[in-house]
């Protein structure tokens, strides 16, 4: 995992995250079920070059679904790997699902 990916530990650490932002942030939800494991694995390096490539204008955190329910519910995710694009706090687009480096780009290009 790059180290310019934040992993919150709790909600509460998601949400100091999000205040501290400056810049737009890129929620993507993980999961430890079994047919979640490798989609989100794979996307761990994914977001990771994301994260470098786009360093000082996005946030990228990774956020666990059972480890902040309460951020998983607000955010209204069902699945994983879901990605939620914030800015100011506010929800501005949502996907699910693998993604190519190309496919998230796409994803961020238009709010970022």
């Amino acid at each position: 995992m790059a180290k310019l990916v934040h992993q919150p530990r709790e909600d509460a650490e998601f949400d100091f995250i999000l205040r501290m932002s400056g810049v737009p942030v890129l929620a993507y939800f993980t999961g430890t079920w079994p047919k979640a494991i490798e989609p989100c694995r794979a996307m761990d390096l994914v977001i990771g070059g994301i994260a470098d490539e786009y360093s000082g204008r996005l946030t990228a955190v990774r956020t666990d679904i059972t480890r902040c329910p309460s951020t998983t519910e607000r955010y209204g995710v069902t699945g994983a790997p879901s990605y939620v694009l914030l800015k100011q706090g506010e929800a501005v687009a949502h996907g699910s699902g693998p993604m190519t480096s190309s496919e998230v780009r796409d994803f961020l290009d238009p709010h970022v």
